[in-house]
């Protein structure tokens, strides 16, 4: 079966599953509930986790604990990549991840993380609750079951660890990369051996040679995995993931279940755990760096040549998949709020930043 029947087929199934599931959706009883939450994550992972606690104790604290969030680690229940079909299935009632590790599903689930050359975090925010963003997350969710909304996010993140310098866009050729989402399967247009493994996994896969180089997030919580450690350049600017969003989905069935002040609750928490994110990786980040830096990691720029085959790549990969209309939908609902939102962006927030840090820098 080609893709695009594979999509077709999947979506109409796994759509009238969802559909027969909820209509029998019983009503949420008086008393407490204990909900389980599987990640993405290990446990304690630095930002990541945190978002995971912060929704959980949002949403305990704010229903006076009817509601208790249980939060599970990577492999604790279920394996990191598996937590998606897990909730889908009943087996967990929710899930905290990034929502492009299941573009296998459907590849739209990259926009409510990131897509290659695609929003920054304000940019997204400004397409999610401004825009029809958050309706769209939703409208896809609802094909597979599943209620989902952004809670996390990391800011852009950085283009890599690399053994080695990286000077022209062959050097992609035969490397073994980790970059998971539309990102990854774009770089593999540049002949990179492209992996997708858990953050838990990252370093052993690095220190053995199993990888060659890899992202993660940006220097904080790269820091805190050790990849400083095993690779000696890093390239701060990517091309991947320019702001990428946490999510929370949690089993359509389980949601509907919920009073109506109980899901405005599940909806809100995730909106806080989604802005204290963004600030406590912005806040983390620049103190990371000098720490890096200063410990020896040699910090580099890709040269426009590399920058314009990552672009030719990503046009070219998304471009491909606007066959599906779901995708195309979404595709086009984000294209244009990043057409609109930065133009202004760009006059505005943009100007003023370079024209302030020219200023000081004088002073």
């Amino acid at each position: 079966m080609d893709r695009r029947s594979f999509l077709r087929a999947s979506t109409v199934g796994a759509a009238g599953a969802a559909a027969a599931s909820t209509l029998a959706a019983p009503a949420y009883a008086q008393g407490n509930r204990t909900l389980t939450m599987v990640t993405t994550w290990p446990r304690g992972l630095a930002g990541v986790w945190d978002s995971v606690e912060r929704v959980a104790n949002n949403i305990t604290a704010a229903t006076d604990g009817q509601i208790t969030v249980e939060p599970r680690a990577a492999g604790e229940l279920v394996g990191a990549l598996e937590s998606f079909d897990a909730v889908v299935s009943g087996q967990a009632d929710m899930y905290h991840g990034a929502d492009y590790y299941w573009v296998g599903q459907h590849p739209a689930w990259a926009y409510f993380t990131a897509v290659p050359f695609g929003m920054t975090a304000p940019e997204i925010m400004t397409w999610y609750y401004g825009g029809d963003g958050m309706a769209l997350h939703h409208e896809l969710g609802d094909v597979f079951g599943v209620r989902a909304f952004i809670a996390g996010q990391t800011g852009a993140q950085g283009g890599g660890w690399f053994r080695n310098e990286v000077t022209s866009a062959d050097d992609f050729n035969g490397l073994k990369f980790r970059m998971p989402g539309l990102g990854g399967e774009a770089l593999s247009k540049l002949g990179a051996s492209v992996q997708v493994l858990p953050g838990g996994e990252i370093y052993q896969a690095l220190s053995t040679g199993a990888l060659d180089a890899t992202e993660w997030i940006g220097p904080w919580s790269d820091e805190k995995l050790g990849l400083q450690e095993v690779c000696d350049y890093y390239y701060p600017a990517g091309f991947h993931e320019p702001g990428a969003a946490l999510s929370v989905g949690m089993n359509l069935e389980v949601f509907n279940s919920l009073t109506a002040s109980q899901q405005k609750i599940v909806e809100m928490a995730c909106a806080d755990a989604h802005q204290a994110n963004y600030a406590q990786f912005i806040f983390n980040n620049g103190p990371a760096l000098e720490r890096l830096t200063s410990g020896g990691t040699q910090v580099r720029e890709f040269s426009e040549d590399v920058w314009d085959a990552f672009g030719a790549a990503s046009i070219e990969l998304l471009n491909g998949y606007t066959s599906d209309d779901l995708f195309k939908k979404i595709h086009d609902s984000a294209q244009a709020s990043l057409r609109s939102s930065s133009g202004w962006l760009d006059v505005s927030d943009s100007a003023y930043s370079r024209q302030r840090n020219r200023v000081l820098a004088s002073m």
